[in-house]
């Protein structure tokens, strides 16, 4: 007997009830995007001001040309000097971010306060601005590399140390558990069981922070590191443009370069991992040399093979550049040894902390500073989403489009956030207009690629399987593509704004507006007092803000 349903039979599936926090998200969604535009509004940020600084423009490109570039053993100096100091942040910084991240994963970290504490670390390290650090640094060990090197290497493991946490705590607990089950002890399973799957993420990570640590550089040179930021500092402060914007191409040129072979070093990265590692390395004799062996034991000595050598290449490599960084910085000990000997009697001039008589002010600045992180975000978002729709590989089909956006997003993510400050500082008078026009300049190179990156990573078999049924491209793009990329997108957006309230305080060095320009007037006077008082003023609102982000991402999944 066949039972024929009737279309009134058939009952649509029920739609999910809309929660209170899908709600609450929504609104400060809104919010957020309103905030965006009334602080368009209150900078001043309109096409007549944009209009009004065309002869401002004219007479800066004037006055920068002809480019006077430094002679050549000066250039090459600059640029090695400038790489070495990158480069020992960024190994400092791995080599902190390891046992915190230990630490801050649940499978790795001995005990629950053990793993707060490690997150909270993590935390701290990302609120306090490499700015701040170097300040500090600056007084203890006073001008050149090592404030350079420690500042950007502390702040550094607020992101590398969380993105290797989250790292372990994906990863697949079954073969610790083992381990742990046959009488491993923790430091046998951490060993064993992580650094061979983790190693080409945990290398990945520390490129991408080099590429960070290099624009950074840039804007340390105008507290006195060393490098090509200090040649920078010290043309611009004799409004020498020629060889301030010629050193500034440089900058451009070497960030590209560097984004170039980073990122090509870590897509092949990232390709090789795909295979196991076989055991038996240097880890595994050194963690059971205290074993007692039987005649029935078998020790695992593993073949010299292509994937060995090359791990072998690269210690090799790693100790090499280290060897020549110290030697190129050239790192005196004796004043390291006596900056750490006074440290109690330095951060003693940084507490208690002190508005100076300036609270009003600052609270103003504050709020410039925050006004103009949301416009450039929202103006940044309105540019970059398309950018980055353009660069997705499956959704333009057209090959030339979408590397053409994508060597367009490469040019944009090249130049630091600072020199574009510097120019349109120059063009459009000190204030808020000018950080705000560098960092959505800067938002659209960061944001069009985290959105190009996620609208490749989309289920394909999902758009498929609607085309086949005879939907349009795009039916296919808003329907499948973009439902699937949304939760990211409001992720990456969140993000954008997080990094654009950092950014905008270190803009204000050089007259762009916000706390940032009160920040580094505290420092040369030494009202170090004062700068703490700054400093805890945008922790908070980096915690707000971050909190927010936190609570908006996890609703949103």
């Amino acid at each position: 007997m066949t039972t024929t349903l009737e279309p009134r039979d058939i009952q649509a599936p029920a739609r999910p009830k809309t929660s209170a926090n899908n709600i609450a998200a929504l609104i400060v969604g809104i919010a957020l995007v309103v905030g965006g535009a009334w602080s368009i509004s209150e900078l001043g940020i309109n096409f007549a001001t944009i209009a009004n600084s065309f002869d401002n423009a004219v007479n800066f490109v004037g006055r920068m040309f002809p480019l006077d570039f430094p002679p050549v053993g000066e250039t090459i100096g600059l640029i090695l000097e400038t790489l070495a100091i990158v480069f020992l942040s960024t190994l400092l910084a791995v080599v902190l971010s390891i046992p915190v991240a230990l630490m801050s994963a649940r499978p790795t970290s001995s005990s629950k306060t053990a793993q707060l504490t490690g997150r909270a670390l993590t935390v701290l390290a990302r609120a306090i601005p490499d700015l701040v650090l170097a300040i500090v640094f600056l007084r203890m060990f006073g001008l050149g590399a090592t404030a350079g090197i420690l500042a950007m290497g502390i702040h550094s493991v607020g992101m590398i140390a969380k993105l290797y946490a989250d790292a372990i705590e994906e990863l697949d607990d079954g073969p610790r558990e083992s381990i742990e089950s046959a009488g491993g002890t923790r430091r046998q399973q951490v060993w064993a069981s992580i650094p061979q799957v983790l190693l080409p993420q945990m290398i990945a990570t520390a490129l991408h922070r080099f590429d960070i640590n290099l624009r950074t550089s840039v804007l340390l040179g105008y507290v006195g590191v060393g490098g090509i930021g200090l040649a920078i500092s010290e043309s611009l402060r004799v409004l020498d443009y020629q060889r301030g914007m010629a050193l500034a191409l440089i900058v451009l040129a070497l960030c590209i370069v560097i984004e170039m072979i980073s990122g090509a070093t870590r897509a092949a990265i990232m390709r090789g991992s795909g295979g196991s590692v076989q055991g038996g390395t240097w880890v595994d004799r050194a963690l059971n040399k205290d074993r007692q062996t039987g005649a029935n034991d078998v020790v695992l000595t593993p073949p010299w093979s292509k994937n060995r050598l090359n791990r072998f290449g690269v210690v090799v490599l790693l100790i090499v550049l280290t060897i020549w960084a110290f030697w190129e910085v050239n790192i005196d000990g004796k004043a390291l040894a006596t900056g750490l000997l006074n440290l109690p009697q330095t951060l003693g001039l940084f507490f208690p902390p002190s508005t100076g008589g300036a609270l009003d002010t600052m609270l103003e600045q504050l709020v410039v500073t925050i006004q103009i992180a949301l416009a450039a975000t929202l103006i940044g978002a309105v540019i970059a989403i398309p950018v980055g729709v353009l660069a997705a590989r499956n959704v333009v089909s057209n090959k030339y489009v979408h590397q053409f956006f994508r060597g367009f997003i490469v040019v944009v993510r090249g130049i630091p956030e600072l020199i574009l400050a510097i120019i349109f500082v120059v063009i459009s008078g000190l204030g808020g207009v000018a950080g705000t026009l560098a960092l959505s300049v800067g938002a659209v190179g960061l944001l069009s690629k985290l959105v190009a990156d996620s609208l490749e990573e989309t289920d394909v078999e999902v758009q498929e399987a609607i085309r086949t049924a005879g939907a349009t491209g795009p039916q296919v793009f808003f329907s499948a593509t973009v439902r699937q990329a949304a939760p990211a997108f409001i992720a990456h957006t969140m993000y954008l704004l997080d990094t654009n309230i950092r950014s905008a305080t270190l803009l204000g060095v050089v007259g762009a507006g916000g706390i940032g320009f009160l920040l580094l007037n505290a420092s040369r006077i030494n009202q170090f007092d004062v700068v703490t008082m700054i400093l805890i003023l945008m922790v908070a609102v980096v915690l707000v803000v971050e909190g927010i982000s936190m609570w908006l991402r996890k609703t949103i999944r």
